[in-house]
């Protein structure tokens, strides 16, 4: 007896059928375009405006207001410190001013009264300066217990902690600012003139979603020569809204123009040891081709120097198309 299948069966069987075929590779054909000729340079981010925050005075930090991370607004409390050392002093400092204060006032009237020399009111007067200089000393330290922000910004880290002894000049804080950043490249002497050439420059950053490109609002070159390295400092400068930070690996490409290149996507390129290859497309059939490459681009691609001729189709992923030759024999 024949078994006769219902349209609707059909229609899901064709389903089947076509999710079990593997999806055809993307393909390009390769013609010559223009790129931006360039000069690329690894780099690291920093920030413009940062500061480390310190204390001048000694004392336990009894305090903590800043976490790493943190937002904090110039003139911010971040730590304080046990000045009671200190604050003993500005008492000391302001006792020996009241006694040089009531010294000068008795020497003065005697003065007037032909009683002591003008040298006696000279010395009381001097006496009376240094008592004045000492206590705003003691005044200026009492008030470094008190560690606040220098500028605006993000706390960058915290160096010490709640109990930890503060001394005069070690480091507690950093604080940078987000918002202005750059870039730092060191260019070798020798490239120095196609560096003052650029017409600009663009910063690539790597992230886990892939490459981010940024392009530099300023260039700036510093005017020395490292003794040792033989580079100079190059500041790229990136716009406000870069949402990078500082310490981040990048690289840096000078574009001093634009040249016509055959360049292939990376993803479209086999590398197996020091041999590269891609597919290319032949009356509808991939043929495996070895292939010499040049530099990569601004953009990303691999410029071909042989291997390819301008017209020729490849396969823009390379693994599919291995998996469809060995299905189709």
């Amino acid at each position: 007896m024949k078994t006769i299948v219902p349209p609707q069966h059909h229609r899901w069987l064709l389903l089947g059928l076509v999710l079990a075929w593997p999806a055809l590779a993307q393909t390009r054909v390769v013609e010559p375009r223009e790129v931006p000729q360039a000069l690329v340079f690894e780099a690291s981010i920093e920030a413009t405006k940062q500061a480390t925050v310190a204390t001048q005075v000694s004392g336990r930090i009894v305090e903590v207001k800043a976490e790493a991370g943190q937002k904090v607004a110039a003139g911010q409390l971040l730590m304080r410190v046990d000045a009671r050392e200190a604050a003993e002093n500005v008492a000391a400092a302001k006792a020996q001013l009241a006694q040089a204060e009531a010294n000068y006032q008795r020497t003065l009237n005697l003065f007037q009264k032909k009683f002591v020399s003008q040298a006696a009111l000279d010395a009381a007067e001097a006496q009376l300066k240094s008592a004045r200089a000492q206590a705003a000393a003691a005044g200026a330290g009492a008030s470094h217990a008190t560690v606040t922000a220098p500028i605006s910004g993000v706390v960058g880290q915290r160096l010490a902690e709640l109990g930890d002894l503060a001394m005069p000049g070690k480091p507690l804080l950093t604080v940078f600012d987000p918002k202005s950043l750059r870039a730092i490249a060191a260019v070798p002497q020798a490239r120095l003139a196609e560096i003052r050439n650029a017409k600009s420059a663009r910063v690539e950053i790597v992230e886990p979603t892939g490459r981010r490109q940024i392009d530099g609002s300023r260039i700036e070159i510093l005017p020395t020569i490292d003794t040792t390295s033989h580079t100079a400092t190059v500041r790229v400068y990136l716009p406000e809204s870069a949402g990078l930070l500082p310490g981040m690996a990048a690289r840096v490409s000078f574009l001093s123009g634009e040249a016509k290149k055959l360049t292939v996507p990376q993803q479209a390129i086999l590398r197996r040891g020091e041999i590269s290859t891609v597919y290319v497309i032949r009356d509808g059939k991939p043929v495996l081709r070895q292939v010499r490459l040049g530099e990569a681009t601004v953009d990303g691609e691999i410029e071909v120097l042989a291997g390819l001729a301008a017209g020729e189709t490849i396969s823009l992923d390379p693994v599919k198309t291995g998996i469809e030759m060995k299905q189709a024999k």
